[in-house]
């Protein structure tokens, strides 16, 4: 079956001291598959992958296995600017029962040639049996993948797709007429949700899903199935939530929302902050507006580690 749909990009939720909140976590997921998130991305960006000790990395991928009982496609955020140290994590992966694949970023800080990129995601491709989305992320990562790479990488099996965050549509679009049918492209960056599936992408990597799965994961089946009224009526609805995930660094913004809907504590690991009040106050208006906050139930005071 070929992945589609909007697929969650998790946070990490964590307690007040610090530690793992396996609990949260696991309530999160188990909500994400009942409101009809078609698959998970755990460990991303969103899920301060970078903020994780390796036990605490693959002991987050396991309780999202478990959580999700096997009901949809979990892909690991699993990124490393060598190419060698990212194979040897893919290759752990592959020990946990139930990973489905990986999503993988360009090589961070190095800034290798698009040769450098070609070579790094294959060599990580022909190092698993796992299924691979690159990642095209060029605000985070200092460089970007451009198609006729991207349209190389897709001639490679088990390298099914790309969740494409550079924000260019134009450079999407030929992605979306270089690639087989086969190769998924999907949206980053949820703004850019509606217009990449309007070209022919197969769905959206969502930050807002964490708040309301429901909502985008509907959004984007009636996109996929050519209902625009629809679609283009919920993406109206909840365009000020999407975009307001984004006015302070990810995932500050999401989790400020969840901790004010009562789904985890608004806990974070240095140099991740809580938001400013400004930004809080307008978050808690827009959750308010959207009826977000109706059921909130307090999870904790905020804090950084």
């Amino acid at each position: 079956m070929e992945l589609s749909g909007c697929g969650t990009a998790l946070i990490t939720p964590f307690q007040q001291d610090g530690t793992l909140d396996e609990k949260a976590l696991r309530d999160l997921v188990r909500w994400q598959v009942k409101n009809g998130i078609q698959f998970l991305v755990p460990t991303g960006s969103t899920g301060e992958a970078c903020s994780l000790t390796e036990e605490e990395w693959l002991r987050v991928v396991r309780l999202v296995i478990e959580a999700s009982g096997g009901s949809v496609p979990v892909f690991v955020g699993c990124s490393h600017n060598d190419s060698r140290q990212a194979i040897a994590r893919v290759r752990k992966l592959q020990t946990v029962p139930g990973v489905t694949g990986v999503l993988t970023a360009n090589p961070y800080y190095n800034k290798p040639t698009q040769e450098g990129q070609y070579q790094h995601f294959r060599a990580i491709a022909e190092n698993t049996h796992l299924q691979v989305l690159i990642y095209n992320i060029p605000g985070r990562t200092g460089i970007n993948l451009l198609p006729e790479t991207t349209a190389r990488l897709a001639e490679i099996p088990n390298i099914i797709g790309i969740k494409e965050s550079s924000g260019n549509l134009q450079q999407i679009t030929e992605v979306v007429h270089s690639v087989p049918r086969r190769f998924r492209v999907f949206a980053g960056d949820d703004n850019l949700a509606l217009p990449i599936l309007s070209i022919g992408g197969a769905g959206v990597i969502s930050v807002a899903a964490n708040a309301i799965p429901a909502e985008m994961a509907d959004m984007t089946k009636a996109a996929l199935e050519n209902d625009w009224a629809r679609a283009r009526k919920l993406y109206r609805k909840y365009y000020k939530l999407i975009t307001g995930n984004f006015i302070e660094p990810n995932p500050q913004p999401i989790k400020c929302v969840l901790a004010m809907m009562g789904r985890t504590q608004e806990i974070y690991r240095l140099p991740i902050m809580p938001v400013t009040p400004a930004t809080r106050t307008y978050l808690e208006r827009l959750a308010g507006e959207l009826g977000l906050l109706a059921h909130a139930v307090p999870r904790g005071d905020m804090r950084v580690f």
